[in-house]
């Protein structure tokens, strides 16, 4: 039976929100959590984008969730020693409940240096060093590393998990799901798509996990979800690879002005309607996913958990999850 889990956006609410939206999921009955990575939001109006690393060390005190990063970029902003080091103290913090998501990343977080944004076949290059490196740290003992993107001198890490976290690899198109099934010890996307699913296991991801990610905004009414999908979450309408080389929110903001409020509501379940909500989850069930996210978009968290508690967790896991929060 799928795993219904969160997905806390570091871009749109601050970290005590954050906070207290993992402890509501986990009392609501999700059984696990995602958490983005990001330098910058895509726009002003998220307005927010706290530090990964601070955020988990915080949610490994207050929820007993599995979290999963979102994804993280280890190749350009962070490097992959880094991504080890911090990825291995998350481990540690979780009791084991940690999975490293990594992508190639977008121009969006990874730019901030002023280095020239590789193209989309040496992000993959570097993402694949990127992990070997993560993964002989992982192993214990001292590391060096001299390869094409990344050295590393005589690295060890210190403080180590009794086994080592899975990697998880996002890929957003048969190329990089394939690639993900090379790589990763499972795979991450955000469409309910079956053909990425199976581009997965057939190059190599086998009975892997794959986990999928979607967005919603529930209102009590659809009109004012949809407004509120315009107002926040434009850039998820942008076509093409936009969102992997546009360098800041205020780029993304003069693109998704083109964005219309119908384009952006067919990005996320918006409004009331528990079908629809139970529908799109159901296609991604339908598609191969082991577990799926869900992100609420806008302020009414609280609606939004006791609307799930009660009308859409129950249909994945009844025997599981609890009663609306109290």
């Amino acid at each position: 039976m799928v795993s219904l889990g969160y997905f806390l956006s570091s871009e749109e609410f601050t970290p005590s929100e954050l906070l207290t939206q993992a402890r509501w999921a986990e009392e609501a009955g999700f059984q696990r959590l995602w958490i983005s990575d990001h330098f910058h939001p895509w726009n002003h109006t998220q307005g927010q984008s706290s530090f990964v690393w601070s955020m988990i060390g915080a949610l490994s005190q207050v929820t007993s969730l599995p979290v999963t990063t979102a994804v993280t970029c280890p190749t350009v902003r962070t490097h992959p020693a880094v991504i080890a080091h911090a990825a291995a103290t998350a481990a540690v913090l979780l009791d084991g409940r940690f999975v490293l998501g990594v992508g190639s990343g977008e121009a969006l977080n990874e730019h901030i240096y002023g280095d020239r944004w590789p193209r989309a076949e040496v992000r993959l290059e570097m993402l694949a060093e990127a992990v070997e490196v993560i993964r002989k740290l992982f192993a214990g003992g001292v590391v060096n590393h001299d390869g094409r993107y990344y050295r590393v001198e005589h690295a060890e890490l210190f403080t180590l998990p009794e086994q080592a976290p899975p990697i998880y690899v996002s890929g957003l198109a048969p190329r990089s799901s394939r690639f993900a099934g090379a790589l990763g010890d499972g795979y991450m996307t955000t469409m309910p798509d079956a053909d990425l699913v199976r581009a997965f296991r057939d190059a190599g991801g086998g009975e892997k996990p794959a986990q999928g990610g979607l967005k919603a905004c529930w209102a009590p009414d659809e009109a004012s979800a949809r407004r509120t999908v315009h107002e926040r979450w434009p850039n998820a309408a942008l076509p093409g690879e936009l969102s992997q080389i546009l360098p800041t929110p205020e780029h993304f903001e003069q693109a998704s002005e083109l964005v219309t409020e119908e384009q952006a509501a067919q990005t996320a379940i918006c409004g009331p309607d528990p079908d629809r909500h139970r529908e799109r989850i159901q296609a991604y069930v339908d598609a191969g996913f082991d577990e799926v996210y869900v992100a609420q978009i806008g302020p009414d968290q609280r609606g939004f958990f006791d609307f799930y508690a009660e009308h859409v967790l129950p249909r994945f896991a009844p025997s599981q999850l609890g009663g609306a929060i109290r």
